[in-house]
């Protein structure tokens, strides 16, 4: 086992839409989000650069019981 689906956004049409994952081989929570507009990033990089490596991806906040839902399988599978 590795990628585990937790939810998609409920607010969308079930394709190209925000999605929570686990995965428990590599011990992370997986999220797929619309992208950071420039103005965003620019707020971010307030608080310090974003390395090549890394994104900065927007959720809606009705996906946050998805996220709590990621959280607390990680938990279940010992993931930390």
């Amino acid at each position: 086992m590795a990628l585990l689906f937790i939810a998609k956004d409920p607010n969308t049409n079930g394709t190209q839409c925000p999605t929570a994952w686990v995965d428990d081989e590599a011990q992370e929570i997986v999220v797929q989000g619309w992208k950071a507009g420039e103005a965003l990033l620019a707020q971010c990089r307030e608080s310090g650069p974003i390395p090549e490596s890394e994104a900065v991806v927007r959720l809606p906040i009705r996906m946050v019981p998805a996220l709590r839902e990621a959280c607390d399988v990680a938990d279940r599978l010992g993931v930390h």
